[in-house]
């Protein structure tokens, strides 16, 4: 016993390669480990920290995806209230293919006094009402023309969604619920619109059929709630069911989802109340007229049929949805197949100006709330989306980036190291939704400023007046440029604009227009 208390630690140390290196050598999972005894496992090592050396040392600012570095410089800034300029000029390709020129007047808009974007400059409604068109009973016209994409409780943890709504009331912007349904964490007073998917979490029965009057009372409930959203795919897995796992399940998350405990529960690829275009116009329908609030539809594109289909069935019969979501195949929050997230359904610029003008071709495009969504949160790249033709843009990893994420890319691990992905009490617990709440406002606001003073430079008033032949994008080595105008084949359809204080003094403004 004394022998073994006076060997020196070296000697232990010995000891334990050793050990290691005869571990390695007798086991058969591993190859390397195999080969390379002891040292094979720095390989593994290095294979896991990989992506975070990349993202920190070895990329360079604009290399990276998802997003690059000084995407996500620009977010953390704006969020934190530092400085988000840059010196020294562009660091940018501007030969790259799809890259984005802004063409500014020589003379810009120069603001009349008394005009409210002097008195507060980020104040940007939506230039058009959501279910207006078909006089719904509650139109509304959100406050902001940035708002927070659907991403569930469960899929992000109380915390974050509870610091998203908190800063979505502080500014004014609506949180989308995701398909997750409405948590208690969703009810601290933004607007809301409820996310409905093809499991009709919240919403269902026991058997898993969507339930009216469960719908009914949420939004009788619930008055905060402002519009609906029945979502058909997204672009990260469109056309593909998903598997919520018992062991992912707690009571709260049941009680929400009104599913079961101990089992578990899917979410099918296509909905069960509908299976067709009058179908679903009609299921629509029924949901505004019991509800009176708006309703629309989100999805990612791929074939065009049935989006032909359902703008001539809108014509017909004067129904259908008051606003589109369009996902682009480059969005995701959450964990999705490879070949899904990868390969299935058209990124946003194709995806968005293919169905544009389908709505278009028929009259409808004044008509319709267009939403984008798929990495739109930056200045140009929402200006660019609101020259195509969007009213509204929906951000959501932006928006998880502006309370803390760092881009760890494990979202569908629950070991997200900044605690907004994941179900753990002990990495949530280093969430401060008062500051994070805040973070969300100062991006919101920054981004909505921005954009503005874009469209000042264009000699706009507001986003909305932006034109498909104000943007050009880069084809590449030719070192030509094409307005989006050329390079989609349309012109945007002209929404009537009288002016930011008309869309102020709208009596279905939404957001909590007492803090502004």
């Amino acid at each position: 016993m004394d022998f073994i208390q006076n060997l020196h630690w070296s000697v232990w140390i010995v000891i334990l390669i050793v050990g290691l290196a005869i571990r390695d050598i007798l086991q058969k999972r591993h190859t390397i480990q195999h080969n390379f005894p002891v040292i094979g496992h720095i390989r593994y090592m290095l294979e896991k920290i990989g992506p975070e050396l990349r993202q920190y040392i070895v990329a360079n600012n604009r290399e990276e995806l998802p997003f690059n570095r000084g995407e996500r410089a620009w977010v953390y800034a704006s969020s934190k209230k530092e400085n988000n300029l840059q010196g020294f000029g562009s660091d940018q390709d501007f030969n790259s293919v799809g890259y984005i020129f802004i063409k500014h007047a020589m003379l810009g808009l120069k603001l009349p006094n008394e005009h409210p974007n002097l008195k507060d400059p980020s104040a940007v409604p939506c230039a058009k009402t959501i279910g207006e068109y078909h006089t719904r009973k509650r139109p509304y016209k959100p406050y902001s023309i940035v708002n927070i994409s659907g991403m569930s409780y469960g899929s992000l943890s109380a915390k974050a969604i509870e610091s998203l709504n908190k800063g979505a009331i502080k500014f004014g912007c609506y949180h989308n619920t995701g398909e997750g349904s409405l948590s208690p964490y969703h009810k601290f007073g933004a607007d809301v619109i409820v996310n409905i998917g093809t499991a009709y979490f919240g919403v269902r029965d026991d058997d898993g059929n969507f339930s009216m009057e469960k719908l009914i009372k949420m939004t009788q409930d619930n008055p905060f709630i402002r519009a609906l959203e029945l979502k058909l795919s997204q672009g990260a897995k469109p056309g593909k069911g998903g598997v919520l796992p018992a062991s992912k399940i707690t009571q709260e998350i049941a009680d929400i989802r009104h599913i079961p405990m101990g089992k578990d529960v899917i979410s099918p690829a296509y909905h069960s109340a509908f299976s067709t275009i009058p179908e679903m116009v009609e299921f629509i329908e029924q949901m505004a007229h019991n509800t009176g609030l708006p309703v629309g539809i989100k999805s990612a594109v791929g074939k065009l049929e049935m989006w032909e289909e359902l703008a001539q069935y809108m014509v017909k019969t004067g129904k259908g949805p008051d606003f589109i979501t369009i996902d682009g195949g480059e969005g995701g929050t959450g964990a999705a197949p490879h070949a899904f997230a990868d390969h299935v359904s058209l990124p946003f610029t194709f995806a968005f100006s293919k169905i544009y003008k389908i709505f278009q071709r028929y009259g409808l495009a004044d008509k319709i709330v267009f939403i984008g969504s798929g990495k739109l949160g930056f200045p140009e790249k929402a200006m660019m989306a609101f020259a195509m033709g969007c009213d509204l843009i929906n951000v959501g990893r932006e928006a998880m980036m502006s309370i803390g994420c760092i881009q760890a890319q494990v979202c569908h691990t629950n070991r997200c190291p900044t605690g907004i992905a994941t179900s753990s009490k002990w990495l949530q617990g280093g969430i401060d939704p008062a500051l994070k709440s805040e973070r969300l406002y100062n991006y919101i606001k920054t981004l909505n400023k921005e954009m503005l003073e874009i469209a000042h430079a264009c000699g706009y008033e507001h986003p909305s007046q932006m034109t498909m032949k104000d943007v050009d994008m880069a084809m590449g080595d030719n070192n030509k440029t094409q307005s989006l105008a050329t390079a989609f084949g349309y012109d945007k359809t002209t929404i009537p604009f009288k002016g930011v204080s008309d869309l102020l003094a709208s009596p279905f403004l939404g957001g909590n227009k007492a803090t502004k």
